[in-house]
């Protein structure tokens, strides 16, 4: 039986790889934008657009993932997404245009959610009952464990740029930096796609198929024959169950008797994001440049957001069945709101002095004389210290210059931001980020469940995608400290929400929930009458 774990195990760690290449693909581009933006000119609307493209077709993928993998099978649709994967890391690497690098970023976009529906989707439908939550959990991991990998990478471009090496010179690392962080997602994309070739195509789709002969032969491989053949009629049972049954529609998450579960799952749907956790993700080196770090110290310490997310994930994961869902969402928003409070603070506390010293430490392709025009001026604002960069060296120069010469003008206390985002990082992690997923498995009804998950799942990637696209704008326009202040009022409001509202799920099977909801929902009925 042990080997028989084993093969489950391995299999499910190679079709886990989509979620590794996910949190890549979503995470690498936070390296990339420093270099982009002056490159290409951009907007911060442009930037935006540049980050969040991917998150896009993402979410127009998992609309379609789901059918699609019905009619052509779980694997065949993942070795698809591992070849988008490949295709966009190579053509963002060689973009020559804004235009054609959004392309290449909304094609891997397609990837991503095709992978993040499909690939736990398969694992579950391939892993015994006693190992399935563990295997299924492999994938959420992975898509942290990308995330931190791609901090990671980014970090190790940036240093071998400035290595004397020759082999960074031949290859251009330097002059080619943000190109080689995109391009190097290729290799494990390639090497998912020729992993793939090792996984057997689902039993449950061959089921459904008539290939009854070949799904036995992989269910046997999983959990021998005696269970095999068990899963075969059980399988086939809830398949007949499923032809007769009346599919679920839209409408019918809409109904009065579904109103209470479907504003929870709504609510953290919108919190999740609204936390600005993925302006943290997506921006880091960005955020730790507005702190006063230089570029190096900026793209070592969001290694340090990423390694956090993934022990914080782990924590999650262990405690989420001991002490509870709504215990960590408390424990976890709080810290959100507080962190981003602190941030705030922190923020709003740094001045802006452009000095002698300042200038004299600029590159020396850097014209100094427009900088004396604001030399010796105290801003206490980073949108007024901007706004006074543009006007004396024009916007596209100041673009360019701009992480170079805001960690020389900034006073604050950058230990006291470090802090407070590898906080907010905890305190997401092991709360709204991986129990939003869990509590939205609990609350629906088994009719409907599916449908439901998809839609507020589907306002869950809007929001997200919002999110990223208007961060370097509220930035510029609005100020870092008003920014965090925005995303702690949002937690804080959660929080009450949280503690007022959503019930503890753990130990209740899906059955009892249902019923303990339409009791909410009948005294509440009773109430209003």
């Amino acid at each position: 039986m042990k080997h028989k774990t084993g093969h489950i195990v391995l299999i499910s760690l190679i079709v886990a790889l989509g979620g590794f290449l996910m949190g890549f693909d979503a995470s690498v581009i936070s390296g990339v934008v420093k270099f982009i933006e002056p490159e290409f000119d951009l907007t911060k609307l442009e930037l935006g657009w540049a980050v969040s493209s991917l998150t896009l077709t993402a979410t127009l993928a998992m609309i379609i993932a789901g059918p699609l993998s019905d009619r052509f099978g779980r694997k065949s649709i993942l070795s698809i997404a591992a070849i988008l994967y490949a295709l966009s890391a190579v053509l963002s690497a060689i973009a020559p245009t804004f235009i054609f690098l959004v392309a290449a970023r909304m094609l891997g976009g397609f990837g991503v959610g095709a992978s993040l529906i499909i690939a736990p989707m398969y694992i579950a439908e391939i892993a015994s009952p006693k190992i399935r939550g563990t295997m299924v959990s492999f994938n959420q991991l992975n898509i942290v464990i990308g995330i931190s990998a791609a901090f990671f990478t980014n970090y190790m471009i940036l240093k071998f740029g400035q290595s004397d090496a020759e082999w960074t010179k031949v290859l251009k690392i330097d002059a080619y930096n943000w190109r080689w962080m995109l391009g190097l997602e290729a290799l494990p994309a390639i090497i998912y796609f020729v992993a793939l070739f090792v996984v057997p195509r689902s039993p449950r789709w061959l089921i459904m198929k008539g290939k009854e002969e070949e799904a036995v032969l992989i269910m046997k491989k999983a959990s021998g024959e005696e269970h095999a053949i068990k899963d075969l009629q059980a399988v086939k049972q809830s398949l007949e169950s499923d032809t007769n049954k009346k599919k679920a529609h839209l409408r019918e998450i809409f109904s009065p008797a579904l109103r209470i579960v479907l504003t929870i799952g709504i609510v953290l749907a919108i919190l999740q994001q609204l936390t600005g956790i993925n302006s943290v993700f997506f921006y880091a080196p960005m955020i730790f440049e507005q702190s006063g770090l230089g570029v190096d110290a900026s793209f070592s310490q969001a290694i340090y957001v990423g390694l956090i997310n993934l022990v914080f994930t782990i924590l999650a994961m262990a405690l989420i069945d001991k002490i509870g869902r709504k215990p960590l969402l408390l424990i976890g928003v709080t810290g959100i709101a507080l962190s981003m409070f602190v941030l705030a603070y922190g923020f709003n506390s740094a001045t802006y002095t452009i000095t002698n010293e300042t200038i004299s430490s600029l590159s020396s392709d850097l014209s100094t004389y427009e900088l004396k025009s604001i030399k010796d001026i105290e801003f206490t604002s980073d949108v007024d210290f901007k706004i006074a960069l543009n006007d004396a060296l024009g916007s596209s120069v100041a673009s360019r210059y701009e992480s170079e010469i805001l960690p020389k003008a900034i006073h604050l206390n950058s230990v006291l931001i470090l802090v407070a985002i590898l906080s907010f990082v905890a305190s997401f992690a092991v709360s709204i980020g991986p129990v939003m997923w869990v509590m939205f498995s609990e609350l629906f009804p088994n009719r409907v469940r599916a449908i439901a998950i998809s839609f507020v799942g589907f306002i869950n990637s809007v929001v997200s995608f919002l999110v990223q696209l208007v961060f370097p704008w509220e930035l510029t326009n609005l100020g870092t400290a008003p920014t965090f202040l925005i995303y702690g009022l949002f937690a804080a409001l959660g929080l009450i929400f949280i503690l007022t509202k959503i019930p503890e799920t753990k130990g209740k099977s899906l059955e009892e929930l249902q019923l303990f909801f339409q009791k909410k929902l009948s005294d509440s009925n009773h109430n209003l009458a």
